[in-house]
């Protein structure tokens, strides 16, 4: 069967693990993922484009087909009428924060392209699963700190002095853009969504990776390109999200929003289905108790912690109660966001929280 002709349904992809020195076993132990190998685990990439750590479908007709090929041979089916790219644009993913990550950041676009040859940077949104009392992250440089005082605490490794610390809660979320230092842990699981890169860097002594050190002239090398790359002015918020009843006992919480992605997170009980129509590329992530998925001819069931790529062509989407889930894609912003939002009369500035004012939803053509 040509790979154009094939009709496109639901994707169960494959999720990599990556066993960075932060990680341990609340993806499988708390969350209940299964499949997952005994040794620590840091991160699951849910649904991934980015190269070397390309997702590739488990099932069905295209299983054995890379998540790159789907968006190449079906552009418009996969993600919406009038789309068209070389890669997937989300990355998802869960992590498990046991200890804490490093401080580091992520290029910009401009950044990125600029100066470290990549395509995109890597703004990124933490939506917090779980977080043991007293948790904390580091989001963004404290007010009035400039370049020479934050230079100087990064040698020495003064994080607090520079940082802001911020206290960390049970289902808020942070929109994170390109260009802000952060770190968060230990005693956290997040389900992050981001541009689709991997493009970082570091202000620690130490890789990630296995702990090793970090020599002096590689050090001062990373603080460079750091500096040159940092946002003093990001400070983000953690916020609640927006909340939207939709059925008896069914409730949407739109959590961020920016023309990088968005996240929504639904619950169901019994008293009827979740029932959501869309018109772009869905990734439904489970985070309850399994459920039955039903979009158009096609049903399944997702587990706990599984994932499921929905194609735009399917459409729409049920699932059956109780339900818990988070729903990531790449929005038309009026469409997607604003419109639902307005008619459930929230404002614009409190649509534009979402992106806790880094992108302006209400400066939208149409925009009332």
């Amino acid at each position: 069967m040509n790979g154009r002709a094939t009709v496109l349904y639901p994707l169960r992809l494959t999720a990599l693990a990556k066993p960075l020195v932060f990680g341990g076993q609340a993806i499988a132990r708390h969350l209940g993922k299964a499949g997952l190998p005994e040794w620590s685990i840091a991160e699951t990439w849910e649904c991934s484009d980015v190269s070397g750590s390309v997702a590739v479908v488990r099932e069905g007709p295209l299983a054995g087909r890379s998540l790159r090929q789907i968006v190449a041979d079906h552009p418009e089916e996969l993600m919406g009428t009038g789309w068209s790219g070389q890669y997937f644009p989300v990355l998802t993913k869960f992590i498990d924060a046991s200890g804490a990550l490093p401080v580091h950041l992520h290029a910009d676009d401009r950044a990125a392209q600029c100066l470290e040859g990549e395509r995109n940077g890597k703004t990124e949104a933490w939506h917090i699963l779980d977080a043991a009392p007293g948790a904390t992250a580091l989001c963004g440089v404290r007010q009035d700190v400039n370049t020479d005082q934050l230079r100087a605490a990064l040698e020495t490794q003064d994080f607090d002095r520079v940082l802001r610390r911020l206290p960390v809660r049970a289902g808020q979320t942070v929109y994170v853009p390109g260009g802000t230092l952060h770190s968060f842990g230990p005693r956290t699981l997040v389900y992050e969504i981001e541009q689709s890169s991997d493009v970082q860097q570091h202000a620690m002594r130490w890789n990630m990776e296995d702990g090793s050190p970090v020599d002096d002239e590689q050090f001062d090398a990373n603080l460079d390109m750091l500096m040159r790359q940092v946002d003093l002015a990001s400070r983000p918020e953690f916020a609640p999200g927006l909340r939207i009843a939709v059925g008896d006992g069914v409730e949407r919480v739109f959590l961020t929003a920016s023309h990088y992605f968005a996240l929504e997170r639904w619950t169901a009980g019994t008293g009827e289905p979740l029932r959501h129509t869309f018109a772009t590329a869905q990734i439904l992530t489970n985070v309850g108790a399994p459920v039955r998925v039903r979009t158009g001819d096609w049903s399944g069931e997702l587990d706990r912690a599984e994932t499921l790529l929905l194609p735009a062509v399917s459409g729409e989407v049920e699932i059956t109660g109780p339900a818990d889930v988070l729903f990531s894609y790449l929005p038309d912003l009026g469409r997607d966001v604003r419109a639902p939002l307005l008619a459930a009369d929230y404002t614009l500035a409190q649509i534009s929280s979402l992106a806790a004012g880094a992108h302006t939803l209400s400066a939208l053509p149409g925009a009332p």
